[in-house]
């Protein structure tokens, strides 16, 4: 088995009936990341799927929103459900990863800023070498307290700067799947 493991975080119908969720930059994330999950088939990494879930709402395990963002086709080697941003707690993945002898990580889903930056630094600061793939991550626009209005983009760049030569390396998905030996996209 590979040493570097594919994650897909929160990649889940629950966000299309959240207030924000917007179509607009949807069809590019799925191309984008269904390109990502068929490519490490390919190679035989192994893709871990990761749910949000929560006691109540669209997140709940009963709202029946807790299934595979469409069109995505997906069928992972191992699912974990979370309640935190970080898939890392209390979830059973990072002993699924150290039992698995996994090495690096490759991220992706939703929301780029919040449960796939989460991941990134934890999994960052606990060891693993980490595959930020933007371009298979989905976010929103959002409005900051003072008014000033953020869109997906914006956020995007923001990530990637705070990750980039700290917590991560930010590739396209045709560099992570081809390992660790590529430049840093820019």
């Amino acid at each position: 088995m590979s040493d570097v493991a594919l994650l897909v975080i929160d990649v889940q119908e629950s966000f299309r009936h959240r207030p924000f969720w917007s179509e607009a930059d949807v069809p590019l994330f799925t191309d984008r990341l269904q390109a990502l999950i068929d490519g490490a088939v390919a190679r035989k990494i192994p893709v871990l799927q990761v749910f949000h879930v929560a006691d109540t709402g669209p997140f709940s395990v009963e709202s029946g929103h807790v299934r595979t963002l469409e069109p995505i086709v997906i069928a992972p080697n191992a699912v974990f459900h979370k309640r935190k941003h970080s898939a890392l707690v209390d979830t059973g993945l990072s002993g699924w990863l150290t039992q698995h002898g996994i090495r690096r990580l490759i991220v992706s889903g939703i929301r780029t800023e919040q449960c796939c930056e989460t991941t990134t630094r934890h999994a960052s600061d606990s060891g693993w070498q980490v595959d930020y793939v933007t371009e298979a991550t989905l976010t929103f626009a959002m409005t900051h307290p003072d008014g000033r209005r953020f869109e997906a983009d914006d956020i995007k760049v923001r990530t990637e700067l705070v990750l980039v030569d700290r917590f991560a390396r930010i590739a396209t998905v045709e560099q992570a799947l081809a390992g660790r030996d590529l430049p840093v996209a820019a």
